[in-house]
């Protein structure tokens, strides 16, 4: 009886830990890139040229679309206003959805005690049915599988970017003024904390 209370209790404890890390994923917020593959987030930068940068930012898997292009803009403003330009054109631009897919099994395994002796005995959890055990006797262990399939996508999104002085090129659908940039999308932009 004991030994089935603290299997419980440690089933709800990672179950209760599982939801608060749930809960605290927020978005990316604007800061340099971390981590590398999958796992970057943030923005970085590569100079090509004197005036000529490659621009990224990286959203994590609760991070949209609108907020990895929007972060991205403001970075190219940023680092515009920085290198001392004040406008600057976007030659090229892309954004890229990344997903990856995780199969998790649900089986838990063990040996327990059955018809007057110890054998092997499998927990898994049935879709539907709740933890249910496997032994030689009763059932089949792969009739039931569950297996939780989860595809998570993230966004990142690039763009190269060619920065000037003075006015911006009148005409030029690609061209930003980097102040007006700042100005306008700042308020929306959250950095750590």
């Amino acid at each position: 009886m004991a030994f089935s209370f603290r299997r419980a209790s440690a089933l709800g404890l990672i179950a209760a830990s599982t939801l608060a890390i749930a809960g605290c994923m927020t978005e990316t917020t604007y800061r340099p890139a971390t981590g590398s593959g999958f796992s970057r987030e943030g923005f970085s930068e590569r100079q090509i040229e004197a005036n000529r940068f490659m621009v990224s930012f990286s959203g994590n898997t609760v991070t949209s679309r609108d907020t990895v292009e929007r972060y991205l803009l403001f970075r190219a403003a940023e680092l515009t206003t920085q290198q001392g330009y004040d406008y600057f054109v976007m030659a090229d631009r892309d954004t890229d959805k990344k997903q990856r897919t995780y199969a998790t099994p649900s089986f838990g395994s063990g040996y327990g005690f059955g018809y007057g002796g110890w054998g092997p005995r499998w927990r898994y959890y049935g879709r539907g049915f709740g933890w249910r055990s496997w032994d030689p006797f009763w059932g089949d262990p792969f009739f039931d599988r569950d297996i939780d399939i989860n595809t998570v996508e993230k966004y990142e999104a690039t763009a190269e970017v060619v920065m000037g002085k003075g006015p911006k090129p009148a005409g030029n659908v690609r061209a930003f003024d980097a102040r007006s940039v700042m100005a306008n999308i700042g308020p929306t932009v959250v950095l750590p904390k």
